[in-house]
């Protein structure tokens, strides 16, 4: 508009004395014609507003169904079995045998170590076993000598004044403090034989084997490298760590409002990034039964075979859930809903007036979402809510069919 009128001053300028009051009252007219069509297109009240009569509204009915649909929930594929291994024992890496991406299977060698203080405490061990065994022999010898006396001294004494009662109790209490002896002597040995084990267990511990089938996914060390148990010098990072990819966890976090029918057993579908064009499937085997409090879900695990290996532990999935409810709920299009700082909800057309009512939303099926709140079947419905609508308001209301 300013530009119009910057066009008309030059022509406003450029009239002799004679014909600038005609000029100038056609340039007021124009001006008087721009201001006019400018304000033309601000929005004008209706009638009915304008009058104080009833606002015109669309409104729907108030559905009722069955919900049964498909849901894409976010998922995520999980091994099936995962270990950090750390050695048992504190020790040097001496060899490796895998490397990431190794394919191994369970008792399969992966790494020996060496400690060599194991050496000398295996060398104690087997000369204390050797003393303990030495201290039992000669205690038996000595036990088959103070019997043998004492067996001869009860057959001598069978001829009266040959041995003195008390020769015979005396070489009696002998033998059997020698038994006891012995019996001492051999608990000594077993314990020797118990530390040597134990030594020799240990040491077997500088093996490290893989406990189940897996692939390596990690490797930390070489060799060289000074390890050790987790929380014990040397173990800052695991030597390894193995997964099971044959076999794979599809954790799905289900929401708490749909935790009711979760259908155990039923094959659920899902894709993969990877393979954007392809739909797989696996079966619902595990559900927690258990709310997280900080997501308000339930996990629920299916098992998915993956014996080529063409799905990747970690990878998200999208999960086509079915959500079944084994009653009738109510449904209204999405756009009824509103919500405002304190409250979500509808604008139900009650004997002519705008009534809120309060709703929490849950399933969403095309363009209609689930509701629950004050609502009855044969309620009608803003058809597009809005806070501008004020309980009590009067409405003029015209039905239109709920869009599919």
């Amino acid at each position: 508009m300013q530009m119009a009128i910057r066009r008309l001053l030059p022509v406003e300028r450029s009239v002799d004395m004679r014909g600038k009051p005609a000029v100038l009252i056609s340039t007021i007219s124009i001006l008087a014609v721009l201001v006019t069509g400018c304000g033309s297109s601000a929005p004008q009240p209706s009638s009915t507003q304008a009058s104080g009569g009833p606002l015109e509204v669309d409104v729907v009915k108030v559905t009722t169904q069955t919900l049964a649909t498909v849901q894409a929930i976010p998922g995520e594929l999980l091994p099936y079995e995962a270990v950090a291994v750390y050695p048992k024992v504190t020790g040097f890496v001496k060899s490796i045998a895998v490397d990431r991406g190794s394919r191994i299977r369970q008792g399969e060698l992966l790494a020996v170590l060496e400690a060599p203080e194991l050496a000398s405490q295996r060398a104690e061990a087997e000369s204390k076993l050797a003393a303990a065994e030495s201290d039992l022999a000669s205690a038996q010898a000595k036990l088959s000598s103070e019997q043998g006396t004492y067996e001869r001294l009860a057959v001598a004494a069978k001829t009266p004044g040959v041995v003195a009662p008390n020769d015979l109790a005396v070489a009696q209490q002998a033998a059997e403090a020698e038994r006891a002896n012995v019996a001492a002597r051999d608990g000594g040995v077993k314990a020797a034989q118990s530390a040597r084990s134990a030594v020799a267990e240990i040491e077997g511990y500088l093996r490290i084997t893989a406990p189940f089938d897996g692939i390596v996914t990690e490797r930390n060390v070489h060799p060289g490298a000074l390890v050790g148990p987790a929380g014990g010098p040397g173990a800052s990072t695991p030597m390894l760590r193995i997964e099971t990819v044959a076999r794979l966890r599809l954790v799905v976090p289900i929401p708490e409002g749909d935790v009711a029918d979760v259908p155990s057993g039923a094959s659920i579908k899902f894709t993969v990034p990877a393979y954007p064009t392809e739909t797989f499937q696996a079966p619902v085997a595990r559900i927690s039964r258990a709310i997280d409090v900080s997501t308000r879900t339930m996990p629920v695990e299916l098992e998915v075979a993956n014996n080529t290996g063409r799905l990747t532990a970690g990878t998200f999935c999208a999960v086509q859930w079915p959500v079944h409810r084994s009653y009738p709920t109510h449904f209204v299009p999405s756009g009824a809903v509103t919500s405002n700082q304190e409250r979500t909800f509808v604008i139900a057309v009650r004997a002519g007036k705008a009534e809120w009512v309060d709703v929490k939303t849950g399933a969403t099926v095309g363009s209609s979402v689930e509701v629950f709140g004050g609502l009855n079947d044969q309620d009608e419905v803003v058809l597009r809510g809005t806070d501008a609508i004020r309980p009590g308001a009067t409405l003029s209301a015209h039905m239109v069919a709920m869009a599919k």
